[in-house]
């Protein structure tokens, strides 16, 4: 069974919609309704909830690509509205968990941090995001990321409070902080590479109207 890229179509091109309307942005945006959620519910101390909650959050960031590809549902809002989602969901999630539970610091500070950097450079170089697709190492790090946080916050709850299951939430986000890294690097890389490819053959990489296969839109690192 096929996990990265699920339902994508062999041989077919897929329509890149204008519309907003698209059950797969309709999903994106709910998920990131329920972040406000999440954290009023770590907050409140209701840990089984707020666990059930970033179920919905990892599963719906998987269901709304799989949609969008099988289906057939692919937008240009979609293509920076759900990274956008994604990103601002895993800081907020992070930073929640940094306050309230024993997640490190330090893992907050590296997300955030390489988001700037990334953001910074997109921004100065082309504009807008770079359009460069997801690495292998970037869906790992999401993937260890969206099983760290309810891990972190299942060794909150009083059943399972002092054991194995809060140094193995803590440890897999520390893992997803460092992969988080590589995978920032490495889109880093793959940008500049990109610019200098443009300028080799007369394109100034900030005239988006001569390469960007999409109209301009903000510029959510893709790492």
């Amino acid at each position: 069974m096929r996990i990265i890229g699920a339902g994508t179509r062999e041989g077919e091109v897929p329509t890149l919609h204008e519309t907003f309307w698209t059950v797969p942005n309709l999903i994106t945006a709910a998920r990131f309704a329920l972040v406000p959620v999440f954290v009023w519910l770590v907050a409140v101390g209701h840990d089984w909830a707020a666990f059930w909650v970033l179920v919905v959050l990892g599963s719906t960031d998987w269901i709304d690509g799989y949609l969008a590809r099988r289906f057939d549902q692919a937008s240009v809002v979609g293509q920076w509205l759900d990274p956008l989602a994604d990103r601002l969901s895993l800081i907020i999630v992070t930073l929640t968990l940094v306050i309230f539970s024993d997640a490190p610091l330090w893992v907050l500070l590296v997300i955030v941090g390489a988001d700037m950097v990334l953001f910074l450079n997109a921004s100065l170089l082309f504009g807008g995001s770079p359009e460069l697709p997801v690495s292998v190492l970037g869906k790992l790090r999401t993937a260890a990321l969206l099983v760290a946080a309810p891990l972190v916050l299942l060794g909150r709850t009083p059943e399972l409070r002092e054991t194995a299951v809060t140094d193995a939430g803590v440890v897999l986000l520390a893992l997803g902080g460092i992969m988080h890294m590589g995978a920032a690097l490495d889109y880093l890389l793959k940008a500049r590479a990109k610019a200098v490819r443009l300028r080799r053959d007369g394109i100034e990489p900030r005239d988006r109207a001569r390469w960007s296969t999409t109209p301009a839109a903000p510029a959510p690192p893709s790492s």
